[in-house]
């Protein structure tokens, strides 16, 4: 029997991530509680289970008496020294108590109490495990999908995905298993409400300390990130060691690290540019993929004035003002970008330093490409049309460059004619 409530004591400990001491001391505290019910008094009662065996008593402890007049909390003397030799009138002697003789009543009321006990301390085992993860990263399962609202089971514990903590363009089956962001757990009535996102900025940079070791361990770190889910992210890094490369580190050998964050936010696209004390060079390099010509940074009111060439200002502001909306929230600056005939034209005074221009440490040929992909389709009907309207052009000119030197030809044939006769 002993064995037996060992053994449910091991599977509830596992099964409800409780102590096992504290499971032992939620029956103890019960077993009292029906001895109280069945015999009308808690004081003298004891309750005493091994924590080795399984094995519980109840007793009873009784004052010795020469004769008892209540059998509860009295003993004869006689009776007394049968459990103790050498008890005398006035000691007290533990009586055990067979917990059978407890009632039907009192058995059920321990029950009850023993379960309700139990919920409140796997709330509480849950509370307190996952208060610990806040602002950390989980892995949880996808169980059900109701509309936009996911049901996801934990270790030991549930939560929702809801509609506004979800990337746009997510898509997500059951048993998945997807990584979340814990933004706050709540010790509710109906027990721990764990909330997670996917779409918080933060679980951008958890991934990366997941997947790259050098900020894992310190080398590297990640000073800012700014995010729209479900499109793009940019993250500004900085070594603290020189040997180290912080923007070679997160991006992998062949970009299998930032490709793992990228797989795991699907397909979200993500920048990663070097972090620099200097405001200003922090604000050019927040505007990769875009070429920058100068930096007008005024720190004392967060204010930037950008110069970019004529021909980047689309790709400095991006689709519909992204580029230029993230690089503002990484670099915590407010952003004015103007190209070389805006500044010209509004008397803007600024360096074109060529040199540092055409350094291509913070260019990336394949972000140029994507950026002409995605935000300059719209020009390719016009330059088509340009090229066209050139090549017209030529043809014309052309023809009209033949006739003159026919003319110009003919003409001097008629003068050496004329010279001859």
């Amino acid at each position: 029997m002993a064995s037996e409530f060992m053994k449910i004591i091991e599977a509830l400990s596992k099964e409800k991530g409780i102590e096992k001491d504290v499971l032992f001391d939620v029956i103890e505290t019960n077993l009292q509680v029906a001895y109280k019910n069945n015999f009308k008094k808690e004081e003298n009662s004891h309750v005493v289970i091994d924590r080795e065996t399984g094995e519980y008593h109840v007793y009873s402890v009784k004052e010795v008496v020469e004769e008892s007049m209540d059998d509860i909390s009295e003993i004869n003397l006689e009776d007394a020294k049968l459990i103790n030799p050498d008890a005398k009138i006035g000691d007290t002697v533990e009586v055990e108590v067979d917990s059978k003789d407890f009632g039907r009543i009192a058995i059920s009321s321990a029950k009850n109490g023993i379960l309700q006990k139990l919920k409140e301390e796997e709330r509480k085992s849950v509370y307190d495990k996952y208060i610990e993860k806040k602002g950390q990263l989980i892995t949880g399962i996808v169980q059900r999908i109701n509309g936009r609202t996911i049901n996801i089971s934990l270790d030991n514990a549930d939560t929702i995905l809801t509609d506004k903590e979800q990337a746009p363009g997510e898509h997500f089956r059951p048993h998945d298993r997807i990584k979340l962001y814990v933004v706050d757990v709540k010790n509710e009535k109906r027990g721990p409400r764990i909330i997670v996102s996917r779409t918080h900025a933060e679980l951008v940079r958890k991934l990366f300390e997941l997947e790259v070791s050098e900020i894992a361990d310190g080398t590297v770190e990640i000073k800012g990130v700014a995010r729209e889910a479900g499109s793009r992210s940019k993250i500004s890094v900085y070594s603290h060691n020189e040997d180290v490369d912080a923007v070679g580190a997160c991006v992998g050998v062949n970009g299998e690290r930032v490709n793992a964050v990228v797989d795991e936010l699907q397909n979200e696209k993500i920048d990663i540019v070097t972090w620099s004390n200097n405001p200003a060079i922090l604000i050019e390099n927040a505007l990769s993929p875009s070429k920058v010509i100068d930096v007008l940074a005024d720190p004392e009111n967060k204010e930037a004035t950008v110069i970019v060439p004529d021909s980047q200002l689309s790709l400095a502001i991006g689709k519909e003002g992204q580029n230029a909306r993230l690089a503002a929230k990484l670099t915590e600056y407010k952003i004015d970008i103007k190209s070389e005939a805006q500044a010209k034209e509004e008397g803007i005074q600024y360096v074109f330093d060529e040199e540092d221009f055409y350094d291509d440490e913070y260019y990336d040929g394949e972000y140029e490409d994507e950026y002409d992909d995605e935000y300059d389709m719209e020009y390719e009907d016009e330059y088509d049309e340009e090229e066209e309207y050139d090549a017209e052009y030529d043809d014309e000119v052309e023809e009209t460059d033949e006739k003159a030197d026919d003319k110009e030809e003919k003409e001097d044939k008629d003068e050496d004619a004329k010279e001859e006769e």
